[in-house]
């Protein structure tokens, strides 16, 4: 598995594997390993959000692919049940969302005891204040910047202050905390989100509905970096 190292201010792409061909899926992944070293893995159950997606057989298959470090997002009702099987088909970093369990720090804690880094997912309309209690078992924070559910989905623009918002209550805590946001990420959308303080951008369809996902990666990734003062 790669090492997750990061310096604040450089953001990182995580290319969605839910965009990828999925009759091609060593093929798509390989193209964009050399770029990133995270591959993101969108679960859905059809319950919490509206589409059903893939299990831990598939990530299972994906970590036998690749060494990338697998972020998985698990948009499931009862989260807590999935925490082992995800463990044992290799995530590296389990995500679940707050609105699914009232009992987000268990389950938190039970990912970080089996060696996974722990995230917390929010929906558009649920308010930051709502991590207050939770900083100290966290190790990432995924904004979700469009509805979960379906990719292709374009930006909400009031998330950008809502970034900006989680940014500064994740620098008060000075945890190395870092914020992912997921949700209309393209080259015109990439420096607005890094600009306000994103580590992680989540990108599926404008990596992989590209000809060259690699080139594509590049192409975000120096927007992103435009987004934070820095050179493309």
């Amino acid at each position: 598995m790669e090492t997750l190292t990061y310096k604040r201010g450089e953001p990182i792409i995580c290319p969605s594997l839910l965009s990828a061909d999925f009759t091609n899926l060593e093929r798509d992944i390989k193209k964009v390993e050399e770029k990133t070293k995270i591959l993101h893995l969108d679960i859905m159950d059809g319950h919490f959000v509206p589409n059903i997606s893939f299990g831990p057989l598939v990530v299972s298959a994906v970590n036998k692919i690749t060494n990338m470090i697998l972020d998985v997002h698990l948009m499931v009702e009862n989260p807590g049940d999935w925490v082992a099987p995800f463990h044992q088909a290799g995530a590296d970093i389990l995500v679940i969302h707050l609105e699914t369990t009232p009992h987000a720090q268990r389950v938190l804690a039970d990912i970080r005891q089996r060696g996974m880094r722990a995230g917390i997912a929010l929906t558009p309309q649920t308010p930051v204040s709502m991590l207050d209690y939770l900083y100290d078992d966290l190790d990432l924070i995924l904004l979700m910047t469009v509805n979960p559910g379906f990719g292709g989905q374009q930006y909400i623009p009031a998330m950008t202050e809502k970034i900006r918002v989680l940014r500064e209550r994740i620098d008060d805590t000075e945890k190395p905390i870092l914020l992912q946001v997921d949700g209309g990420i393209d080259e015109t959308t990439a420096p607005i989100v890094a600009g306000a303080g994103a580590d992680l951008l989540v990108a599926g369809s404008a990596v992989f509905g590209h000809d060259d996902p690699a080139d594509q990666i590049e192409r975000l990734l120096g927007a992103a970096r435009l987004g934070t003062g820095q050179k493309a």
